[in-house]
């Protein structure tokens, strides 16, 4: 049996009470980066036994890992933070078990683009998510792709390129495209800022230094926002929330 435990992306207590039990029932928890989930382990007292799945050992730990399933062991996989599967490493896991019949599970629970996209006050009727665009090669295939979509686009960016993705955008979309960039979710310096794509490049490319991990919501074609969306400049709303923290 292979379980799917989605973790906390940043509050500890996003954990939920089954993902709890399934890491303490089970033989084995595949770990990302086994140091990363230690933590999160330590916190609640978790020592089921881990071992490392990550994107440079995928291909010869699934087969290790389906070996121990077939004879018998029940095996959880956890990434640092959010769904195994989603923009991490699970898919090739996930296909190997099915391949030869072993169930695969799949828990419910934290990831970073569903609450993103909820508070974004972009429509989240119709979305599409588009994970992280090529850096290099097929950038701007990707973008003119983009630049036609109708859905609300939801995406992932690194920090340190979210100034060149926002240009980038503004440029294949059109810069008054609203949109969002949602950073830091459920930890003490979450904020979202919300504007047109040339109002959050402007604002962040004034900034020393971008920190967190980001979520960027773009509006689709077919938006047509309400007559308050803020256009001269981006409208920051950052929440501080004393709680249990990672």
């Amino acid at each position: 049996m292979l379980y799917l435990v989605p973790t906390p992306i940043g509050n500890l207590e996003d954990l939920t009470l089954r993902a709890l039990r399934i890491l303490r029932e089970v033989d084995l928890i595949a770990c990302e980066d086994t140091r990363t989930s230690a933590k999160l382990l330590r916190h609640y007292g978790i020592t089921t036994p881990t071992t490392s799945y990550h994107a440079h050992n995928e291909a010869r730990k699934a087969a290790q890992l389906v070996a121990r399933m077939e004879a018998g062991a029940r095996v959880a996989l956890i990434t640092d933070a959010g769904t195994p599967g989603i923009s991490d490493p699970g898919f090739r896991l996930v296909r190997a078990c099915l391949q030869r019949r072993i169930p695969v599970i799949a828990l419910p629970g934290p990831t970073a683009f569903v609450p993103a996209l909820a508070a974004s006050g972009l429509p989240t009727d119709r979305f599409v998510f588009e994970g992280f665009l090529p850096t290099k090669k097929g950038r701007q295939k990707r973008l003119a792709e983009l630049a036609t979509e109708p859905r609300t686009m939801v995406l992932y960016e690194a920090p340190h390129r979210l100034v060149r993705t926002l240009g980038d955008l503004a440029q294949a979309l059109g810069d008054e495209r609203p949109a969002v960039v949602a950073r830091e979710l459920t930890k003490t310096f979450e904020a979202f800022a919300r504007g047109t794509l040339r109002t959050l490049h402007a604002y962040y490319a004034a900034q020393p230094r971008v920190r967190g991990e980001i979520v960027l919501i773009v509006a689709g074609t077919t938006y047509r926002p309400d007559p308050d969306w803020p256009r001269e400049q981006a409208l920051i709303m950052s929440s501080y929330v004393s709680e249990t923290r990672s």
